[in-house]
């Protein structure tokens, strides 16, 4: 090319990487409720006038007044309005091969940015409002973010599931069509399980809420007859409120309850007004963790739920329902979801493994509890504590009354610490701490000989490096190059999808396994 030849022109931008704007109605769905409240306290006056028979419609003197709000409640519309459009039009977002941006803000101005291969979940929100119009959020979550890093607030419906399967068929590392990249379908799916509306209000009329209205009362009686006054009643109220939001929760996150997988990860849908869509990247599930309160053993029921990282720690209702993978089920659902998780259990015996550590106690299945010589310090839990591992895994069982297992995958270890304290020290013993990313499950291995907890301490940490070497790559559909036999390098091939074999959907748990 000589100097006196013109530069090509540039590559025409791909329509998925051009910047593009929220459905123009969004401003109106996010601020409603500050523009409900306006119409309330604005048009109170001309309401209460009306009931008393005041024909001007607001109090004071002269139809001067009444011209006079009349103004004052239009230049205030106005003024909303000219700011729900400015909102609006300075809010765009673009997807390209490798991030999603989204810019936002009048006067101060906000940009925002995700790496696609380090997207941990994304999320399809419908408010109730949202649905009403057929819109829809997407929720974007990235590693070492406490809160959603990216949030397109709002799109239609359709385009925002086209636009989910876009983003996480990028971050997958899957090849697309580079002349139709915007025609990316929908992964299929094959749905687990679905829970009923009995179910759930089963688990919210047995769950530690009513536990806990039941000792408040109790108590709060107590107290009422031995010293003669009912005025501690009052002091129950506040109880009563944070109960109802529990039940609330409850509810709210087992309606309409639905769990599917496929490649692109584990799909969870529920809902009662506000509905969410869930897709959980394979390997982002850093822990997981089973409980289950002592009224729901006598139905046999457990509650799993997990960290991944973006997510965080808060304890909002709003996170604790987006970190549940299952709500409430049964020991066979559970094994079923754990299959999910950990597609490799890691042992020939995973379901007398998992089963023991869900409702077993003693060295069942190969688990090590607290040494008989530490039953003072934990007289009713010293049996049910325990740990095994596993190729895969290793699990952590605790609880007497609240009975918790947790779930570890070795190449999700980030850290180890052993916590000894003089009463620990005395009956030699110790607790091995895992930390992992922010969540509702925190491993800890309870009060194991003191033996037991330096040989794991050193074998986990090798077994976690040694995972961490052997696990895929981010981008989990992205061919790699494999090892053959002699260290001779192999062929490309591409990662296991997600979508499991039949045998994990078909049959008793122990098939799944």
């Amino acid at each position: 090319m000589t100097g006196s030849e013109p530069l090509p022109p540039p590559p025409p931008e791909a329509p998925t990487d051009q910047w593009k704007r929220v459905h123009i109605i969004s401003p109106l769905v996010r601020g409603w409720i500050a523009l409900a409240a306006l119409i309330f306290f604005g048009g109170r006056d001309w309401f209460e006038g009306f009931l008393i028979g005041d024909s001007r419609g607001f109090r004071g003197d002269g139809p001067g007044n009444l011209t006079l709000a009349i103004a004052v409640v239009l230049g205030v519309v106005l003024l909303i309005a000219a700011g729900f459009f400015l909102s609006w039009y300075y809010t765009r977002y673009q997807v390209t091969e490798e991030h999603v941006r989204v810019n936002s803000g009048v006067i101060f101005r906000q940009h925002r940015q995700a790496r696609l291969d380090r997207v941990q979940a994304i999320d399809v929100v419908q408010p109730f409002l949202a649905r009403v119009f057929g819109l829809a959020e997407l929720k974007f979550d990235v590693a070492d973010a406490g809160e959603s890093a990216v949030r397109l607030a709002f799109l239609k419906l359709d385009e925002a599931q086209r636009l989910r399967a876009t983003i996480l068929a990028r971050a997958a590392g899957v090849a697309v069509d580079p002349e139709h990249p915007q025609d990316i379908p929908e992964a299929p799916e094959r749905e687990v399980l679905s829970l009923t509306p009995a179910r759930v209000l089963g688990a919210a009329a047995l769950s530690g809420n009513t536990v806990a209205v039941l000792l408040g009362l109790v108590g709060v009686v107590l107290f009422a007859v031995v010293l003669d006054t009912g005025a501690l009643l009052a002091g129950f109220v506040p109880i009563l409120i944070g109960v109802i939001g529990g039940y609330w929760n409850v509810l709210n996150t087992g309606f309409n309850f639905r769990a599917a997988i496929s490649p692109d990860g584990i799909r969870i849908r529920y809902g009662l007004l506000d509905t969410r869509t869930q897709t959980v990247p394979p390997g982002r599930v850093q822990a997981v963790g089973v409980v289950q309160s002592p009224l729901w053993r006598l139905k046999g029921w457990y509650k799993v739920t997990v960290n991944v990282a973006g997510y965080g720690a808060s304890a909002s209702g709003e996170a604790q329902a987006r970190a549940t993978l299952l709500p409430v089920g049964t020991l066979d659902e559970v094994l079923r979801v754990i299959a999910l998780v950990l597609p490799d259990p890691g042992t020939d015996t995973p379901v007398d493994v998992f089963s023991a550590g869900l409702a077993g106690k003693g060295p069942d299945a190969g688990f090590r509890t607290t040494p008989r010589r530490a039953r003072l310090i934990a007289p009713l839990a010293w049996r049910r504590n325990g740990v095994a591992v596993t190729r895969t895994a290793l699990l952590a069982r605790s609880g007497a009354w609240w009975r918790q297992l947790a779930v570890v995958p070795h190449e999700r270890t980030q850290s180890l610490a052993l916590h000894q304290g003089p009463l620990a020290r005395r009956f030699g013993v110790a607790d091995l701490v895992f930390h992992t990313t922010p969540g509702p499950v925190s491993p800890r291995v309870r009060q194991v000989a003191e033996e037991d907890a330096w040989r794991l301490f050193s074998e986990q940490a090798e077994r976690a490096a040694e995972a961490r070497r052997r696990s895929g790559p981010e981008q989990w559909m992205r061919p790699v190059t494999v090892e053959g036999p002699a260290g001779d390098p192999g062929t490309a091939s591409e990662a296991p999808v997600m979508l499991p074999p039949p045998s994990y959907q078909e049959g008793s748990a122990h098939e799944r396994f």
